[in-house]
């Protein structure tokens, strides 16, 4: 099973409640606290993502088994933990990256 979670825009202006994410050098909003579920992402110029992941905008999906639905896809970033109770992985399909979300305890990222 999988669900829309968000749209993730890379972007290079400060935006209102972003938080940063030291260990990918990249400031970042809370898709649930936008009304149209966008995430904003703005990179540090020394941040080690590169590629698709930092400059393309992304689709996310929750989903209840992250391993499944990356079988045999180009994976681009991941899997890995970016906070206690979520795993996810960035794949790279039909020309768009795709991020895949799989929340264990957590119910969403603010909590």
């Amino acid at each position: 099973m999988r669900a829309f979670h968000h749209m993730g825009l890379p972007t290079d202006e400060k935006q209102e409640n972003e938080v940063y994410v030291e260990a990918s050098k990249l400031w970042v909003t809370d898709p649930e606290a936008h009304p149209y579920k966008v995430e904003f992402l703005r990179y540090e110029a020394d941040s080690a993502v590169t590629g698709p992941v930092r400059d393309l905008p992304h689709i996310a999906y929750t989903t209840d088994d992250l391993h499944r639905e990356i079988e045999g896809k180009e994976i681009l970033l991941g899997p890995f933990t970016p906070l206690e109770g979520l795993e996810v992985v960035f794949i790279f399909e039909d020309g768009a990256v795709v991020e895949y979300m799989q929340f264990g305890d957590r119910k969403s990222i603010s909590g």
